[in-house]
């Protein structure tokens, strides 16, 4: 059975071999990287890869198609709030303890609730991305919230950290995760024993969080 991959190549230092969220299989090498040398280091980890590809809860497909309605339930942090279409008149979104959207606004209501989750999550994960830093004794160069689709959250070769939106639907620990996670990676490129020992020292229960995004990442890509 033929392995489908893609490759990017940047001015990375070492090769690195990842399985999206998506099923896609991607090979990220240092520019110049033998096509051959590419080849038996994906036949190496082939086993690795198709269990993977296997797993069915990482990858499961997802629906986006409940429509937004008063009494429509949204994440926010960890926990579930109600939306309401209220007869008041007024730009964008209000929360307060719940939802609330002007009726003459609903066609457009899921436009504006990415939009509140995107300014949302500049607020939380960037003063977040700061702190942690310092702890780690590391400097990046921007923080980027973007509507990545099959990822939580990327570290690139020129040290810019990314970072999906929708994880401010997450608990807090959960996103503190993914930031240390991204952090680590200017330490350490790949997924070695060191990178989660680093991870482990900045946060010890950092595996409940791997299982939640696990178990319920999904939901964090539902209705919007």
């Amino acid at each position: 059975m033929n392995l489908e991959y893609s490759i990017v190549y940047s001015a990375r230092k070492t090769l690195q071999i990842s399985v999206e969220r998506d099923r896609s299989v991607i090979v990220r090498a240092p520019e110049g990287t033998p096509h051959n040398k590419i080849e038996d280091a994906v036949e190496s980890k082939k086993l690795w890869l198709y269990e993977k590809l296997k797993n069915p809860q990482k990858y499961k497909e997802t629906s986006h198609s409940t429509e937004l309605v008063s009494g429509t339930s949204l994440l926010y942090l960890g926990k579930e709030y109600r939306l309401d279409f209220v007869g008041d008149i007024f730009d964008g979104v209000v929360f307060e303890s719940k939802f609330l959207i002007s009726r003459r606004a609903r066609m457009m209501a899921a436009e504006l609730l990415k939009g509140w989750y995107i300014e949302s999550a500049r607020c939380i994960i960037r003063p977040k991305v700061k702190l942690h830093a310092r702890h780690l004794g590391v400097e990046y160069n921007q923080v980027l919230i973007s509507d990545l689709k099959y990822r939580w959250g990327s570290c690139t070769p020129k040290n810019n950290l990314n970072f999906n939106w929708r994880l401010v639907k997450a608990p807090m620990s959960v996103i503190e995760y993914v930031i240390i996670h991204e952090l680590t990676h200017l330490l350490e490129p790949n997924h070695t024993p060191r990178f989660w020992s680093i991870v482990k020292t900045q946060l010890p229960n950092y595996a409940r969080s791997k299982e939640w995004l696990k178990n319920y990442g999904d939901l964090l890509e539902s209705r919007i």
